[in-house]
């Protein structure tokens, strides 16, 4: 069943043409765009062969899946920061990550340092788009206290998207000095 809503999803994001919907932002010149794909995930194609179903596992799925959820977590740039927030109208960093990957169906603990104990453990050298950086930005404590996604992994230049309480949601670089001494992992869940 996974499968085929899996494949389904994949065939419906490369066929379709129309399927976002605009909400108006904070800023009144750049508008965010929400793609509503679980109503996608959720339309079955009547004339698909069931036993025929096949998932592809080459690089180009995975890179396309993840600039889909790239993309998907960009649409919230400029929302403001609110504790626990999980919508538009504000957004903590780990509800962007979470609400971003659930939106494809990845299911994610809900909180940044229960987040940095799934998937797979990567050297900073190897991080890729669609990986998760976390970070210990509060001193009270020695716990992963935020994390943000990899929108782009180039040698020497890795940014992320993330929530933030000063600015709310925005793309910052690791090369950034608190964000290059915050750093503790990165992790791949693709």
């Amino acid at each position: 069943m996974k499968f085929r809503l899996l494949f389904l999803i994949v065939l419906l994001v490369f066929n379709s043409c129309k399927s976002s919907k605009s909400v108006k932002g904070d800023k009144a010149d750049s508008p965010i765009t929400i793609i509503q794909s679980n109503e996608v995930a959720e339309k079955k194609e009547p004339n698909l062969p069931e036993k025929n179903l096949t998932i592809s596992t080459d690089s180009s799925y995975y890179s396309s899946k993840t600039l889909n959820i790239i993309d998907f977590a960009r649409q919230f740039e400029g929302v403001k920061y609110k504790p626990g927030g999980t919508t538009k109208a504000g957004m903590d960093c780990s509800g962007l990550v979470f609400e971003t990957f659930k939106a494809f169906d990845i299911l994610l603990p809900r909180i940044s340092r229960d987040m940095a104990k799934e998937g797979d453990k990567v050297s900073i050298e190897n991080v890729k788009q669609g990986d998760l950086l976390f970070f210990k930005t509060t001193s009270k404590r020695n716990i992963i206290s935020h994390v943000g996604l990899v929108v782009t992994s180039l040698p020497g230049n890795i940014e992320f998207i993330h929530s933030t309480t000063s600015q709310g949601v925005i793309i910052s670089s690791l090369a950034e000095r608190y964000w290059y001494y915050s750093f503790v992992e990165a992790r791949r869940m693709l």
